[in-house]
Formats: structure tokens, sequence, C-alpha cells
């Protein structure tokens, strides 16, 4: 998936307009303009589209956590300078306060079956031997039960 796939589901499933798309880049300290943001939620055949950076995803998912979660007193978090899918997984977790319990029935209701052990390898330290690197369809039918739970029909 692409950053860009990713910012317009999140979009989509909380059903966020421009001006809280500006808001939520803010609440990370990145000031970003309006025809910014609808240049990257642009399919890729438009001649407008741009394509999102993972330093700015990074910096849009941070945004998302201060607005949930609240902006914690210490210095901000530095956005990563490159993303894969279990940094993007784990923000998106932190920023829902969901717990694992909570991933693993949101995902059945996508038709997704996975253990609690495979999901707590999505999340652990690289350089553990248990870690597991998260391919595109877990991210995908996440963000499929994602936005059932947060935009239902």
């Amino acid at each position: 998936m692409t950053n860009n796939d990713i910012l317009r589901r999140i979009r989509y499933a909380f059903e966020f307009n421009d001006s809280k798309m500006i808001e939520l880049f803010a609440a990370a300290d990145y000031e970003v303009s309006r025809s910014e943001v609808s240049d990257w939620l642009k399919k890729e055949d438009d001649p407008a589209y741009q394509e999102l950076s993972d330093i700015v995803l990074a910096t849009f998912l941070n945004g998302l956590i201060n607005d949930r979660r609240g902006r914690r007193e210490c210095e901000q978090p530095a956005p990563e300078r490159r993303l894969n899918n279990n940094i993007i997984f784990r923000k998106l977790k932190i920023a829902l306060n969901l717990k694992d319990e909570d991933i693993l029935d949101m995902l059945l209701t996508v038709n997704m079956r996975i253990s609690k052990h495979e999901l707590s390898a999505f999340f652990r330290n690289p350089n553990q031997e248990q870690y597991r690197v998260c391919n595109d369809q877990i991210i995908r039918n996440f963000l499929q039960s994602m936005q059932l739970k947060y935009r239902p029909l």
C-alpha cells in the first residue's frame, strides 16, 4: 500500500474534512496547505497527484495520536524518516487506544483471523527473534476493519 492510500483510508474512516486534516498535521507542529492535502488525496492517475513521503505520513500519524490521546507534556517525538507497515500499525494502535483483543475483534469483522502471538510479533522490536514483518494484507484488512468500526454504514 502507498502512503497516499493509507492517508485516504484514514480520512474516509473518520470522515475528516480538509480543515480537520490540516488541524491534525498542526497537532504535530507541521503546517500544510489545503492544496497539499488535496493533492495527496488524489488518485495516482490525476495530474495534480503528489506522492506522500514517509516523514509526512509519520507526522500526520503523530498528529492523530496527539489529537485523540492528548499532547504529551515533554518534547514531541520526531517523525520517522522511513515508515513500514509495522510502524504505521503501531501508531494507529496508539492513536485509537486499542488493546490486542480489540484489534483481533476488529480483524474478525473482515474475516481475518490471526493469533494474539502473531499480532504481538508485529509490535516487537525488529531486533527480537519473534519480530514479524506486517504485510500489506494485514494493514489493508486492519484499515478496512477500522472503517467498519468508526464509520458504520
